[in-house]
C-alpha cells in the first residue's frame, strides 16, 4: 500500500510510533488519524474494509456512473442506522440512472465528476466533505453514508441518518396536571429540536462535540447568547473538553465527571426530560447539555430550591403554587427528620409527648423486644428495598406487588410484635413525603436519614439537631458551577426569592435570577400587572357622584 506512505509524508505524523499496548484497534485508530483519502478508490475501499473486518452490517456498495460507466463509484454505511430508502431514492438512483446530462457541451470526466455529483447529481438534503479517513469513518459509525468518486480524495458524507428511535412520549419523570406532555427521547437531534420549536430565536445557540474514546458519542451544548454568561459557556466547553473516558452511555456519566463536588451527594448539576422545563432555564441564562442515546438533559448551574419547583408551577395561579411550594419544603422536613425526630422523643424525651399519646405508645412497645432505633431502622431498609424491587420489576407487576409487600411486611410485623404500631405510622409517613418530591431531588434526603437516625439514637434532640446543622453548612459550602447551590436563600438575594420557596405572579419577575442571568437581567416589561377595564356605566356613576358631591 505505497499510496499510505506517501499521504503519511504529507500529513505530518510519518514517524509517530504505534502504541504497543495497542495490538489491534488501537493501531487501526492510529492509522485512520494520520492518513488521507487516496484518488485511487480501490485503495480507499480496500482501507475501509480492514478497517470494518468482521463488521457484517457495514454495507459496501459499488456501482457505475450514469453517464459514464468508466466512472466508478461506491457508497458505504451501516444497515441499522442509515435511512435505507433515501439513499436508495436520493443517492444510488440519482447517480446510476437519473441523473442528467451534461449542458453546454460539457463532458463528464473523473478530473470534474465529483464536482458534477455534488451539484447536479445527489438530491439528499445534507452534505459535506472530508479528506481524512477517521472523519469518514466517524461518519459511517454515526449513521451517515459516504460516497466516494473514483479519481478523487475527497468523500462525500451523506446526511442520511435514519434508525429506529422510540417516539415522543409523556414525561414518566416529571409529570403534570397542566402542561406540555411531550418529553425527550433518546434521539439527539429530536431532542434539541423539540427546545428548538419552544425558543424560536436565532440566539439559541446548539454546539456539538463528541466525547467517549471508544463510543464517539454525540454531544451539544445549548445556550441563549445574550442572555448566558459567556464565562459559563466558556467553563462547561472546558469541564467538556476534559472528560477523557472509554465510552458516555448516559449524561450520568458527565454528571459525575463535571461536577464541582464530587463527594457530595447533593445534585449541583440538573437534569430533567422535560423541554419546558430546560427551556425555561436557557432563558434564564443557563446551560444545556445533551448527550445522544438518553432523554436525560443535564442543566447547569443548579440550584437546591429546584427541588421544590416543578415546571407546572409556572401554568397554575401563583398563590395555588406558591402553598404547594411550602407543602413540598414540610414534605422534604419530614422525609429527612421524622423518623429520627421519633427515635430521639421515644428514647429520650418521652415528657414532650401528651400522656394519653405516650401511654398509647407504651403499650404497643410493650412486647417489642428491640429498641426504637433498631426497629425504625428495620422498617425503614425493608421500605427502601421494597420501592427498589417495585422500581426494578416489571411494571405489570412491580406496582401491584409493592402495594402489596409494604401491607404484609407492615401488617405481619405488628401482628408478630417485631415492631409497633406508631412505627409503622412515622415510616410510611416518611415515605410519602419524600415522594412528593421528585425521584432524584430526594436521593440525598434518603440517605441522610440513617445517620440522622443514629446520632438521635446517641444523644437525642442534640444529636438531631448537630446533623441538621452539619447538613446546612455543608449545603452553604457546595457550588454549581461557581454559584453558591443554596442560592438565593444563601447568601441571599431579595429581587431573586420572588421564585424560590413561594412564586410570586409572572407580572412581578420582571427581572432573571440575579446570580445567573445577569448578563441581561431584564426579561419582561414593567407594568404588566393587569386591572379591570372601565365600563360606561362605571365612568357614568363615577360623573352622578361627582355632580351629587358638588
Amino acid at each position: 500500500m505505497a499510496f499510505f506512505s506517501r499521504r503519511r509524508k504529507k500529513t505530518g505524523p510519518a514517524d509517530a510510533k504505534p502504541n504497543t499496548r495497542d495490538s489491534g484497534q488501537g493501531s487501526k485508530k492510529q492509522i485512520a488519524q494520520s492518513l488521507l483519502l487516496s484518488p485511487d478508490l480501490d485503495e480507499n475501499l480496500r482501507f475501509l474494509k480492514q478497517s470494518f473486518a468482521d463488521c457484517s452490517d457495514v454495507v459496501f456498495r459499488e456501482f457505475l456512473f450514469a453517464q459514464r460507466e468508466q466512472i466508478k463509484l461506491a457508497l458505504v454505511y451501516v444497515d441499522g442506522l442509515t435511512n435505507k430508502s433515501q439513499l436508495s431514492d436520493q443517492v444510488m438512483r440519482a447517480l446510476s440512472l437519473e441523473i442528467p446530462a451534461a449542458t453546454d457541451n460539457t463532458v463528464i470526466t473523473k478530473a470534474n465528476a465529483l464536482h458534477y455529483v455534488k451539484m447536479r447529481g445527489l438530491c439528499i438534503h445534507q452534505v459535506k466533505e472530508t479528506e481524512n479517513l477517521q472523519e469518514a469513518v466517524e461518519a459511517i459509525l454515526s449513521g451517515d453514508s459516504i460516497l466516494l468518486v473514483d479519481g478523487h480524495a475527497t468523500a462525500v458524507i451523506n446526511g442520511s441518518r435514519g434508525w429506529e428511535a422510540r417516539s415522543i412520549e409523556e414525561s414518566q419523570t416529571q409529570g403534570v396536571v397542566r402542561g406540555p406532555r411531550e418529553s425527550f427521547v433518546e434521539t439527539l437531534r429530536t431532542n434539541t429540536s423539540l427546545v428548538r420549536r419552544k425558543i424560536k430565536n436565532k440566539d439559541l445557540k446548539i454546539e456539538s462535540l463528541t466525547l467517549g474514546e471508544v463510543t464517539r458519542t454525540d454531544i451539544a451544548v445549548a445556550y441563549i447568547k445574550g442572555i448566558v454568561n459567556e464565562d459559563l459557556v466558556t467553563e462547561v466547553k472546558q469541564r467538556l473538553t476534559r472528560i477523557k473516558i472509554d465510552g458516555i452511555l448516559e449524561s450520568g456519566y458527565i454528571e459525575e465527571l463535571i461536577r464541582d463536588n464530587p463527594l457530595s451527594m447533593f445534585p449541583t448539576v440538573g437534569h430533567t426530560d422535560r423541554p419546558d422545563r430546560v427551556a425555561a432555564n436557557l432563558l434564564e441564562g443557563r446551560v444545556a447539555i445533551f448527550v445522544d442515546g438518553t432523554p436525560m438533559v443535564l442543566t447547569v448551574p443548579h440550584f437546591f430550591v429546584e427541588a421544590i419547583q416543578t415546571p407546572e408551577d409556572y401554568y397554575e395561579q401563583a398563590l395555588f403554587t406558591s402553598f404547594v411550594r411550602l407543602l413540598r419544603i414540610g414534605s422534604l422536613l419530614i422525609a429527612l427528620t421524622l423518623p429520627s425526630l421519633y427515635v430521639a422523643i421515644i428514647s429520650f424525651h418521652q415528657e414532650m409527648l401528651p400522656t394519653p399519646l405516650l401511654l398509647s405508645i407504651a403499650a404497643q412497645r410493650e412486647a417489642v423486644p428491640f429498641p426504637v432505633f433498631v426497629e425504625a431502622l428495620l422498617m425503614e431498609i425493608a421500605f427502601e428495598i421494597i420501592r427498589e424491587a417495585g422500581i426494578r420489576l416489571p411494571r405489570q407487576v412491580g406496582q401491584a406487588i409493592s402495594i402489596v409487600a409494604a401491607l404484609i411486611v407492615g401488617q405481619a410485623a405488628v401482628q408478630a410484635g417485631l415492631v409497633a404500631g406508631a412505627t409503622i405510622i412515622v415510616v410510611a409517613l416518611t415515605a410519602m413525603a419524600s415522594f412528593v418530591v421528585y425521584y432524584s431531588g430526594s436521593l440525598a434526603f434518603r440517605l441522610l436519614r440513617f445517620p440522622l437516625m443514629f446520632l438521635a439514637a446517641s444523644f437525642g434532640l442534640f444529636g438531631l439537631i448537630a446533623g441538621l446543622i452539619v447538613i446546612v453548612v455543608h449545603m452553604t459550602s457546595l457550588r454549581s458551577f461557581g454559584v453558591p447551590y443554596l442560592a438565593p436563600i444563601g447568601p441571599l438575594v431579595p429581587g431573586d426569592l420572588k421564585d424560590s420557596i413561594v412564586r410570586a405572579p409572572w407580572w412581578a419577575m420582571i427581572k432573571r435570577p440575579h446570580l445567573v442571568g445577569q448578563n441581561n437581567p431584564v426579561r419582561e416589561a414593567s407594568g404588566m400587572r393587569p386591572k379591570p377595564p372601565q365600563t360606561t356605566a362605571q365612568k357614568g356613576g363615577d360623573a352622578d357622584a361627582g355632580r351629587r358631591q358638588n
